[in-house]
């Protein structure tokens, strides 16, 4: 039988007198009752989601048991005999958020023979992404992120890799076809996503016509003849948009796709950034940088790097959220807006915090453990430039941790995504 819970109550109301028993007191669970398929955590759907919109009760109880029934939220429904069972789903659909006890009852007996408290919640989305600050991954790079799949079967990556992957002269031409391979079997085999990360390496924009390569500001040195450490913000919208379609250009000639979600090196995005990521067909953006949680760069070398990032991205803390930002300012939703969404990088990289700062910032996000009344976001990641076994622990550790709250088990609201994927959940306009 299924009833949702509107339409229950009614039908509780009005079949009072007519054999529905009375619910019973919540009391210890019976071991001679089997509670099967009841799940802890029920997710609310969406464009990108589904819902687990049906609670279903499958009771394996003594064979002199005649009659059995359950109340989920006060509200009673039956369940009947099949075979040596008794079985009953109660339909979610219209369900808010929040947590809801179920009981069931016995011949109607005074006491419930099974209590269980499940919740109904809107998902927790967790972005592990990774940043191609050089244009080549090491071999035990590339081990060690498929470890991390390996090791975490529901884990999905959004790759952000540089254009300068084919435009640097110590990546021979043979080796850019294996990197290739390499994210393309990433891609199918995982569901992984290929974005684009820029740091702005002369040996890429000075592949690209129009636009000359500048040697500062650098978030690091005074000057930077190579490109790498200049910031994003200083080409402006035309020349970045120039840059980034040069980028789709360079994927599409190696035999990726055009990319759709975009980090910029250094974090180092301003409004002008955002605006040429619109021009060029990018949907999602996630250069807001969680800065306080970076503070092993305050006073290093030239300082710029944190200070830019302090000042820039004022307001992004641990729990920032993903957002349109108006034309106006960067840090602010509105109209009229940049239409990319801004996915804070509110976790941070590997880099910068611990295993125990990233379990900090997840636990922030899902305050107390109880339902989400709306959908949240929370990013982590790092470099594959650096990653090592050191760093590729202090991942695993939280990866561990998230993993013990995944929707697929029923144990959490978590569900693992790529940063293309959530426009489908926080979209313009709404």
């Amino acid at each position: 039988m299924r009833l949702g819970l509107g339409l229950a109550i009614a039908l509780v109301v009005v079949g009072c007198g007519s054999g529905v028993p009375d619910a019973p007191a919540p009391g210890e669970n019976d071991p001679a009752f089997t509670v099967s398929d009841l799940r802890s955590w029920y997710l609310i759907g969406n464009d990108l989601t589904a819902g687990q919109d049906t609670l279903t009760l499958s009771v394996l109880a003594p064979e002199s048991v005649g009659r059995m029934d359950a109340w989920f939220g006060g509200v009673h429904f039956s369940l009947e005999r099949v075979g040596d069972r008794f079985v009953g789903s109660f339909d979610l659909i219209d369900l808010r958020p929040g947590g809801y006890e179920v009981l069931v009852s016995a011949d109607g007996g005074a006491s419930a023979v099974h209590t269980a408290f499940v919740r109904r919640s809107h998902p927790l989305y967790v972005v592990v992404s990774n940043d191609w600050d050089d244009p080549d991954n090491t071999e035990e790079a590339i081990s060690l992120q498929e470890d991390l799949h390996a090791e975490h079967p529901e884990l999905v990556l959004t790759h952000f890799v540089g254009p300068y992957t084919f435009t640097a002269p110590e990546v021979a031409p043979e080796r850019r076809v294996e990197i290739v391979d390499w994210l393309r079997g990433m891609e199918s085999d995982y569901g992984d996503e290929i974005g684009l990360h820029i740091h702005p390496f002369c040996n890429f924009v000075d592949t690209v016509e129009g636009v000359e390569c500048l040697i500062e500001p650098s978030t690091v040195y005074s000057s930077d003849a190579s490109g790498y450490t200049i910031m994003c913000a200083a080409y402006g919208e035309d020349d970045f948009t120039t840059l980034l379609e040069a980028s789709d250009d360079i994927f599409l000639a190696n035999g990726l796709d055009k990319p759709t979600s975009f980090r910029a090196g250094g974090w180092t995005a301003d409004i002008t950034t955002l605006r040429a990521l619109g021009n060029a067909g990018y949907v999602a953006d996630t250069s807001a940088n969680n800065w306080a949680r970076m503070e092993e760069w305050e006073g290093v070398r030239s300082g710029v790097l944190y200070e830019w990032n302090k000042e820039n991205w004022a307001t992004i803390d641990d729990t920032s959220q993903p957002y349109y930002p108006s034309q106006a300012d960067i840090l602010l939703p509105g109209t009229p807006a940049v239409p990319v969404l801004e996915v804070p990088d509110n976790g941070i990289l590997v880099d910068y915090v611990s295993g125990e700062e990233m379990i900090e910032i997840f636990e922030a996000n899902w305050p107390d453990r109880k339902p989400l009344v709306e959908p949240v976001a929370y990013s982590i990641g790092y470099h594959p430039s650096n990653f090592r076994v050191g760093l590729k622990d202090r991942m695993s550790v939280a990866l561990t941790h998230v993993d013990q709250f995944l929707a697929s088990d029923g144990d959490g609201p978590v569900v693992y995504e790529t940063l293309s994927n959530l426009v489908r959940v926080w979209k313009p306009g709404e």
